[in-house]
């Protein structure tokens, strides 16, 4: 297939500095306070500028959830990107971290609010880094973020990593399919799912403890929004450069995700890492306790590939006028 590349042995995906490039606090408007994130760039200027988009839930911006998630992939993508002169914005979201004060509640937010922050953070990081345009990187969920921000004319280009490729409706019903302790409680899940796809609310009074943290009443709002957006649609007839990067030992995104994404947009460059999973570690087998063991475990460093492989596709679209620089 055109535009596929299977990387089995690329260098190592964090590459060594003999200094680590200073970071900085950066911040743009919310609605009611300060977006807050961090600012990393490289000893060489000049290179491309890339916003990192975190994924779903409480993610912070460096990748790590209250919810057990402790694997620093966003950090160490951070410095691995400025390793090789690219510059970096991480981020917390709205209502969140250090972002908290820009709303009262964070689960008021949709993600069509979270798009609306990108395009103020692209506004704020072209004016700090005097970058022409930057590179959106949308992780998850982030993703789909990515992709609904992506027109503005500031937006270089996309770097789609572990997105979905499909609504989240229906990786939402794979994902729960997928471990058979969730078996009794898939009926009601599914009806909350068809509710909240056709923009209406789902009673929980009687739902079982185990599904209220997906469909708690506070969080259906942003469920509705979120499920009314299809990626496909979004990545269908973009012109500008996007590159799909999925690992194939992903046990939340699949690579049926990115190959839909490689459908709508013939022209992007689809990467496929045989041995990365959902956080961007290295796991070798298809032991289930093993991949999700690596979401707790800062001090495993990104899986070779991974800042090479976007690094690659960041240098081959430097000449093309979409660089992150004038």
């Amino acid at each position: 297939m055109k535009d596929l590349i299977i990387a089995v042995a690329a260098s190592c995906g964090v590459a060594a500095a003999a200094a680590a490039p200073a970071e900085s606090p950066i911040e743009a408007p919310g609605p009611a306070g300060a977006l807050r994130g961090t600012l990393l760039m490289p000893d060489r200027v000049g290179g491309p500028v890339v916003l990192i988009i975190p994924g779903s839930g409480p993610t912070d911006r460096d990748g790590n959830s209250p919810a057990g998630i402790a694997a620093s992939s966003y950090r160490l993508l951070a410095e691995g990107l400025a390793a090789q002169g690219v510059t970096s914005v991480r981020i917390d979201k709205r209502g969140m971290f250090g972002s908290a004060a820009a709303i009262a509640d964070a689960n008021a937010v949709t993600l069509s609010d979270y798009v609306a922050d990108i395009q103020a953070w692209t506004q704020v990081i072209r004016e700090r880094t005097k970058a022409s345009c930057v590179w959106l990187l949308g992780h998850s969920e982030g993703g789909l973020v990515a992709m609904a921000a992506a027109k503005k004319p500031d937006v270089c280009g996309l770097l789609l990593v572990a997105a979905p490729g499909r609504p989240l409706g229906e990786i939402i019903r794979e994902q729960l399919k997928a471990n058979p302790a969730n078996a009794p409680v898939l009926s009601q899940a599914f009806a909350a799912l068809d509710a909240l796809e056709a923009g209406k609310r789902f009673d929980t009074a009687n739902m079982h403890p185990a599904l209220l943290p997906l469909f708690r009443p506070q969080v259906q709002g942003y469920l509705i929004n979120a499920l009314s957006y299809d990626p496909r649609r979004l990545l269908a007839g973009y012109p500008k450069p996007v590159l799909i990067l999925q690992g194939q030992r992903d046990i939340q995104v699949r690579e049926t995700d990115a190959q839909a994404l490689k459908l709508a947009d013939p022209k992007a460059t689809l990467v496929l890492l045989p041995d990365v999973n959902h956080v961007l570690k290295s796991v070798g087998s298809d032991d289930r306790n093993a991949n999700i063991a690596t979401y707790g475990n800062p001090g495993l460093p990104l899986a070779p590939g991974i800042v090479q492989s976007i690094n690659d596709f960041l240098t081959s679209h430097a000449k093309t006028g979409a660089s992150g620089n004038s």
